[in-house]
C-alpha cells in the first residue's frame, strides 16, 4: 500500500520554506496530505536555538504532526542535518505510524559520535569552529551558499536559497547520536550525485552507518534539490512510496 502522507524535515541553516517547490511539486502528482516541519527556534517555531537538542526537535515535529491531525502510515523524508532527528522522530511516532523513511543526502554520524565528527572540508571546518565558539551560527554567505548548496541552480532558485536561510543551533552538531530505538521500517536513500555540502562519497558512508537501507535513487542535483529539482524530488518520493511497506530489520 502506498503511504497516508509526508512529513518533511529540514536540515541545518534551513526551515520548512526550502520544502515549498517540492511540495506544490507533489501537490500536482497526489492528492496526499504533505507536512513541510519547522524545527525549534526557527520561523516561528517555539524554541531556544542556544540550547537546542535532538530530542527537543523530535518532540516539536511531533507535535506538529498531531497538531495537523496527519493520520495513517507516513513517510518521514528529511535532507542532511535532518538525518540525526530522523531517526529520534521515528523513535517517538513508533513502527505503526510509519510508512517509510527517506533520507535525502542526510549526514548519519556513526553511532555514538556527533555530525563535527563526521563531515568533510569545508563543512568540517566551518561546524567544529561554530561549536567551539558560538551558541548559534548566522546564515551562510550567499555567495558561499550558492556555491556548496545550490551549484546548478537557476538565479531564482538560488535567490529564494539564499532568502530562505536561516540561523543553526551549534549544540546539536556537537551531540553525540543514537539510532538504537529506531524502529523497523522500510529505509531509502536519496543521492545526491553533485552534492557539494556533502560529496557523493560521504553520502556512501553514512549509508553504511545507517544501515538497513532498501533502496538508494541516484539524482543529478546539487544539494538543495528539492528547491534546484522539486519535480524530479517529488517524482521520486511517489515511486518509492508506492511499493508495498513491509519491515525491514534495523
Amino acid at each position: 500500500m502506498t503511504t497516508d502522507g509526508f512529513v518533511f524535515v529540514h536540515g541545518g541553516q534551513h526551515d520548512a520554506r526550502c520544502w515549498q517547490p517540492t511540495l506544490d511539486a507533489l501537490q500536482r502528482l497526489t492528492d496526499l496530505p504533505a507536512l513541510a516541519v519547522n524545527l525549534p527556534g526557527r520561523n516561528g517555531e517555539p524554541g531556544n536555538l542556544g540550547t537546542l537538542t535532538i530530542a527537543q526537535c523530535a518532540e516539536s515535529v511531533c507535535r506538529q504532526i498531531a497538531d495537523h491531525q496527519l493520520s495513517g502510515r507516513l513517510t518521514l523524508v528529511g535532507h542532511s542535518m535532518a538525518g540525526i532527528s530522523l531517526p529520534a522522530i521515528a523513535a517517538l511516532l513508533g513502527e505503526q505510524r510509519l510508512h517509510s523513511l527517506v533520507f535525502m543526502s542526510c549526514c548519519i554520524p556513526e553511532e555514538g559520535r556527533s555530525i563535527i565528527d563526521s563531515l568533510d572540508p569545508p563543512m568540517s571546518i566551518i561546524s567544529r569552529l561554530a561549536a567551539r565558539h558560538l551558541a548559534t551560527m548566522r546564515p551562510m554567505p550567499g555567495l558561499f551558499a550558492k556555491w556548496v548548496f545550490g551549484n546548478g541552480m537557476t538565479a531564482a532558485q538560488k535567490r529564494y536559497l539564499v532568502q530562505t536561510l536561516c540561523r543553526e543551533a551549534t549544540s546539536i552538531t556537537s551531540e553525540a547520536v543514537s539510532r538504537r530505538n529506531m524502529p523497523a521500517c522500510p529505509r531509502h536513500w536519496i543521492m545526491l550525485e553533485q552534492d557539494r555540502a556533502l560529496s557523493p562519497a560521504r553520502q556512501k558512508s553514512y549509508i553504511d552507518n545507517l544501515g538497513g537501507v532498501d533502496s538508494i535513487e541516484s539524482l543529478n542535483c546539487c544539494h538543495d534539490a528539492m528547491i534546484a529539482e522539486p519535480e524530479l524530488v517529488a517524482a521520486t518520493l511517489v515511486k518509492l512510496t508506492a511499493a508495498p511497506a513491509t519491515n525491514t530489520p534495523g
